[in-house]
């Protein structure tokens, strides 16, 4: 699989990393974890993304492929008052807690990446929780700090020196980040990390979406009908729910600075055909802003902004 250069950390990451929420959220077992990350690093994906408040997530990902610690790029983020931890929400003895807690849970000795995990631009602009990320950055625990996150927040964040990764939403319903916060990114030689980059299936009905997904999924689900996009519409024939995972990757993909899109499942299938569409390669610049249109035009008949989903 390919490999694109991670702004300026200068690792080089697969165009389609793993979010590890739903192992994590859905209690799977130890077994079929393993079969799913192994399977999906013998295929060429080199990027994990987890996070400290997704129960028993990071966990699962030491088990399964700790012992594969140098084949893979590893994300985690921070800030949330979590299990295992006593200090105060978004404080530095927090983080500092917090990286310990994920270097024993995912069996490792160093973070690639350390992500704050959506705090306040508030937050943010006091300092404390960055300072914490370069202490532990200093002591080689995380090798680059980061923040994940939307909107004005995020388009800061990667203003900051500090900041070498940021994780934010890019996909066919929710644009905003492609305006206020990937200029930003390149400007400043940041790796960018596309959260979310399959809508939450948006193309389902509501009935179809589960578990904890289910307000972002309803959002979506109303950009999308409010656009009015089909799949023929864009050139593309067959049935509407095969081809919309692959449209709306690849669409992520093709957004100038996005480095890697993070695309979480349990299942080794759905993840292997998320990984054969976006070896598809980009859209076509001609299909890109057929969408980036079509979404402009409906929120401007909606009225108001649609803000990035955090």
């Amino acid at each position: 699989m390919e490999q694109r250069r991670f702004g300026k950390t200068n690792l080089r990451v697969s165009p389609l990393g793993f979010g590890a929420a739903p192992i994590g959220y859905l209690d799977k077992d130890i077994d079929s974890v393993t079969r799913l990350l192994n399977g999906l690093l013998d295929a060429g994906l080199n990027l994990i993304d987890t996070a400290a408040c997704y129960p028993g997530s990071e966990p699962l990902v030491g088990r399964a492929i700790g012992h594969r610690r140098d084949d893979y790029v590893l994300v985690t983020k921070c800030g949330h008052k979590v299990d295992g931890t006593s200090a105060k929400e978004w404080s530095a003895d927090l983080i500092a807690q917090t990286v310990e807690r994920a270097l024993k849970r995912l069996r490792t000795d160093r973070i690639d990446v350390m992500l704050l995990h959506t705090c306040s631009l508030e937050t943010l602009k006091q300092g404390d929780v960055i300072d914490a990320l370069v202490k532990a950055r200093k002591a080689g625990k995380v090798r680059f700090c980061g923040y994940s996150g939307d909107n004005e927040a995020a388009a800061y964040a990667a203003g900051l020196s500090e900041v070498s990764v940021i994780q934010t939403s890019v996909n066919i319903c929710d644009q905003v980040n492609i305006e206020k916060v990937l200029p930003r990114a390149r400007e400043n030689d940041i790796g960018v990390l596309a959260k979310r980059p399959i809508a939450n299936a948006a193309w389902k009905e509501l009935s179809e979406q589960k578990g904890i997904y289910q307000n972002y999924a309803r959002t979506y689900r109303e950009r999308l009908l409010a656009s009015g996009l089909t799949p023929a519409q864009l050139g593309f024939e067959g049935d509407p729910q095969q081809l919309w995972p692959r449209i709306a990757l690849r669409f992520t993909v093709s957004q100038q600075g996005v480095h890697t899109a993070i695309a979480g499942t349990t299942s080794l299938e759905n993840a292997k055909a998320n990984l054969a569409a976006v070896e598809e390669g980009p859209l076509s610049n001609e299909v890109t802003e057929q969408i980036r249109q079509a979404f402009q035009k409906a929120q401007a008949r909606s009225g108001q902004e649609w803000a990035g989903l955090t």
